[in-house]
């Protein structure tokens, strides 16, 4: 049917990609499951398909990679004419984790990955500044380019969706940089650029071990302030773009590989925020946060 709605979803072969893409295609949704590894993401698809749920396609996808980028916007195009559903949740946490260790910063089956326990926390991980740039790469800069590969094929369909997975840590509570705070609120002036510079700011503090004397996160710092850039990001995208609804989402402490297989959601509980952000009706709200459910005032 032309008429069929396409979703792509991007690091979707487990956890919270996976489910989502489960609960697309059981809406009558042709989707678009990729991934890095192209072995992991077919034997994803061919799960879906043994459960029942035959129009479901993969193609890889590497967020860092233009070239890859390129690609999966050009199979988009050719096989599909446009884009109704864009969700971007491929990401990386930013540190290395010593496993034996990890039990230490456990606390009521959640990680207690806060600044007041920092010192708990750097012995147990790891952050480099390579992991930085890296989890900057894909986490914001991935999210960023994507979404600006598939937008003309977005704008062909008649309800565009893209749906930005955050994390309730890119809340600006976990900052206490004064100009970083003041202009991620500054919602009239904020610009892409402004997010760029922001975040090699950040970058050099890190590389100059300046992060406590200017107020960034101490514990994956690098996790929250890309998770902060994608708020700022939906927010500037949402007023950029209103024939689109483009909305980022928290989708709760999910058991995943990112969090070490800790927290109270199982990863088809943390798919059904991002699912439901994805199927809002046409009068729905753009721009916006939302804390799993529930669409949130707080940044």
């Amino acid at each position: 049917m032309a008429d069929k709605r396409v979703a792509l979803v991007t690091g979707a072969n487990k956890g919270i990609g996976f489910e989502t893409c489960r609960k697309l295609a059981a809406n009558d949704i042709t989707v678009i499951l990729t991934a890095r590894n192209e072995k992991n993401g077919s034997v994803a698809v061919e799960k879906l398909k043994a459960s029942g749920l035959s129009d479901v396609v993969f193609h890889p996808l590497d967020v860092k990679e233009p070239a890859s980028i390129a690609s999966m916007a050009k199979f988009v195009e050719t096989n599909y004419k446009k884009l109704d559903i864009l969700i971007n949740n491929a990401g990386e946490n930013g540190n290395a984790v010593n496993l034996e260790a990890l039990p230490s910063i456990i606390n009521g089956g959640m990680l207690q990955v806060f600044d007041e326990n920092v010192d708990k926390v750097k012995e147990v991980s790891t952050e480099t500044y390579e992991m930085a740039v890296q989890c900057l790469r894909t986490n914001y800069y991935g999210t960023k380019r994507v979404t600006e590969a598939l937008l003309p094929l977005l704008q062909l369909s008649k309800s565009a969706r893209v749906v930005n997975v955050t994390s309730f840590f890119g809340q600006l509570q976990f900052f206490y940089n004064k100009k970083f705070k003041a202009e991620m609120s500054d919602v009239e002036n904020l610009s892409e650029e402004k997010i760029d510079g922001i975040l090699q700011w950040f970058l050099k503090d890190f590389e100059e071990d300046k992060l406590k004397a200017n107020g960034w996160p101490l514990t994956v710092a690098a996790y929250k302030v890309s998770k902060a850039a994608i708020i700022a990001y939906t927010r500037i995208m949402g007023k950029k773009y209103p024939n689109i609804l483009i909305n980022c989402v928290h989708p709760g402490y999910v058991r995943t590989d990112m969090s070490y297989r800790t927290g109270p959601l199982t990863p088809e509980e943390g798919a059904r925020a991002p699912v439901m952000v994805a199927m809002l009706p046409d009068d729905g709200p753009s721009g916006r946060y939302f804390y799993e459910m529930q669409e949130s005032t707080t940044f």
